[in-house]
């Protein structure tokens, strides 16, 4: 009986310190850069459309794509390494307004 019951106090107790699945699903990817555009470029069709250094050692890349609606979001390191950081469905390109009557 106190075997059982000690096995079964491991058991749940192992799976309650394992992160959460959402934490687990959304372990970042990394892979070098020449192969995440290729896969992006060729598999989902998707184009880069805006980004910027996020800091001197990162380049921060969104890449799109018109026909599917998909989207990644990825930083790429000196060394040529990039990382996912977000991807997901429908982008939209959003297009400046200005409001009537403002010069610009």
């Amino acid at each position: 009986m106190f075997k059982r019951l000690f096995s079964a106090a491991v058991i749940f107790g192992a799976a309650a310190l394992a992160p959460p699945e959402a934490a687990q699903a959304q372990a970042m990817t990394c892979l070098p850069r020449v192969d995440l555009i290729e896969r992006l470029a060729g598999r989902y069709n998707e184009h880069l459309t805006g980004g910027g250094m996020q800091s001197p050692q990162q380049l921060l890349e969104v890449w799109a794509s018109d026909q599917t609606g998909s989207f990644t979001v990825f930083v790429t390191r000196p060394d040529g390494v990039s990382c996912v950081v977000a991807t997901g469905q429908h982008w939209h390109d959003a297009t400046p307004r200005v409001a009537e009557g403002v010069a610009g």
